[in-house]
């Protein structure tokens, strides 16, 4: 696959003879040293059941315990060859070791592995017979949206157009709209979505640009004075022309807003995603929001940008359980017990599933239904996949002892980059509850979750935040001052950096590059 501009968080024993093993010496002709009277070299020989467990060869058994034997010390008996065998033998304990408990995980422990009960009942309605409609039980309408960058056309014409198809059949049809919208990824890539364009059975908007204008997307002033756009300026801008058409047309209503990434899944997971998260006891899903968990290799979380835990801080290490321990840890704690909604403040995961009246609908207090955006200030970036759960969230009196966003990741629901490691993901995840202490420990060894100064930052408040105020005349081009204002939403989806767009790429050349944080 070619590189993704869009993606939010784009920043990869020698052999031995039977010979070998004998483990017999003539003392007196090898060791000179023991031929010296009153040597503390020698000693009596021990034959304990440790030395016969991490020694291969061993000594030879006593064929007598009435008289003594000499033998080698330690270090003189340590030959090359004999060392090597210990030292792989001791290897071996250790990796049979490791399998062992690797195999117990995943027998008796296995992770996200046995989901809720309804969810087979929905997987078995969907995997029988062939009628339309037969994975959406209660006839939801669902708009399907993606921005993609498919140079070569790949995704359209290969197993993401395919899984798009099978989606559409599942939900079906008539309840269906989809929106892809695509730009400068060049005439290959244009020829295959018009393809999948006429494939598409259901109600769709399909738009293909060969360049975006640029002029139509915000720039900051830049160290030095000059103007750039902003990363995430640019992909907010693309994912809201795929929503172009909610716009368009309010008249028409839908219950669920998915979007997709250029990810591989399984359809039927989509379904599970949609309507299977967060069941209350009438069987409806509850959710603002419901994510995905997406991985670039069979172990490796890969969304760490837009992910923050329910009280807004930054991930862990990006493997099982994925957060950390900070605060009170809820989010950690929700995928320890296997939760099908663990309890977060953002996410997205490569697949979302919205409630989409908050993106048909005037949003608590705004003027406008949610769409995506950036924090429109020079070295601080929080992702538009971050910030769109910030704005449909009801305003809360801090993070910290939050119980409830209504945003939630379902691991149960995995997808991938390439097909190799979403074939892998239903295997790997057997055993990975033994992941969880290595990861705890090497959370407190980095020090991560990194910290945020703004993480619990109450919208609307007063606050005192360090923000790059522009100015031509000063060295470098503006300065960190400290400055009072009121705080905005979504201050723990940010980072200190600063990504600008590649107006001018050139081939092989990714398309943004970072700014350096002055000092």
């Amino acid at each position: 696959m070619s590189a993704r501009l869009l993606h939010p968080d784009e920043y990869e024993l020698a052999s031995r003879s039977s010979a070998d093993t004998d483990g017999t010496f003539n003392l007196d002709d090898d060791d000179f040293e023991s031929q010296i009277p009153g040597t503390s070299r020698l000693r009596l020989r021990q034959n304990s059941w440790w030395s016969r467990l991490f020694s291969p060869s061993g000594y030879r058994q006593l064929k007598s315990h009435a008289r003594p034997v000499l033998i080698r010390s330690s270090r003189a008996s340590c030959t090359p060859r004999f060392c090597a065998r210990r030292r792989c033998f001791g290897l071996h304990i250790v990796l049979g070791a490791i399998l062992g408990l690797v195999a117990f995980a995943s027998i008796f422990i296995p992770s996200y592995t046995r989901p809720p009960a309804h969810y087979a009942t929905l997987r078995q309605l969907a995997l029988e017979g062939n009628t339309a409609g037969r994975g959406n039980p209660h006839n939801q309408k669902v708009f399907i949206a993606a921005s993609l960058y498919d140079r070569g056309g790949d995704l359209a014409r290969g197993q993401w157009g395919s899984q798009l198809l099978q989606l559409i059949d599942l939900l079906g049809p008539k309840n269906v709209f989809v929106s892809i919208y695509e730009n400068d990824s060049g005439e290959e890539a244009g020829a295959a979505l018009r393809e999948l364009e006429r494939q598409i059975p259901s109600a769709k908007s399909i738009v293909f640009e060969e360049h975006i204008d640029l002029k139509t997307i915000p720039s900051l002033t830049m160290p030095g004075g000059g103007m750039r756009i902003p990363r995430i300026e640019y992909l907010a801008a693309t994912r809201n022309r795929a929503l172009q058409p909610m716009s368009d047309h309010p008249e028409t209503r839908y219950d669920k807003l998915l979007y997709l990434n250029d990810i591989f899944y399984d359809p039927v997971d989509a379904l599970q995603l949609l309507f299977s998260t967060n069941l209350d006891e009438s069987g409806d899903p509850q959710y603002r929001a419901a994510c995905a968990v997406d991985f670039d290799n069979p172990f490796k979380f890969y969304d760490t940008f837009a992910t923050r835990d329910l009280e807004g801080y930054s991930m862990g290490l990006p493997f099982f359980p994925w957060f950390s321990s900070a605060g009170k840890s809820a989010s950690r704690s929700d995928v320890l017990h296997g939760k099908d909604a663990v309890r977060v403040q953002s996410c997205w995961g490569g697949m979302v599933a919205f409630d989409a009246k908050y993106f048909q609908d005037p949003l608590p207090g705004g003027t406008a239904p949610a769409r995506f955006r950036s924090t429109s200030e020079v070295f601080w970036e929080g992702s538009e996949c971050c910030l769109i759960h910030a704005d449909i969230k009801d305003p809360q009196a801090g993070l910290d002892g939050v119980t409830e966003s209504g945003i939630y990741m379902n691991p149960y629901i995995r997808v991938a980059y390439d097909q190799r490691t979403l074939s892998w993901l239903h295997i790997t995840r057997r055993w990975e509850r033994l992941y969880s202490w290595v990861q705890a420990i090497g959370n407190y060894i980095v020090g991560l979750p990194w910290n945020n100064p703004r993480r619990a930052e109450v919208p609307g408040q007063s606050v005192t935040e360090t923000v790059w105020v522009p100015d031509a005349n000063q060295v470098g081009g503006g300065s960190f001052q400290t400055i009072e204002r009121i705080a905005g939403n979504g201050g723990y989806c940010g980072t200190r950096s600063q990504q600008v767009i590649v107006e001018h790429r050139q081939p092989g050349q990714k398309g943004f590059e970072n700014i350096p944080v002055p000092s």
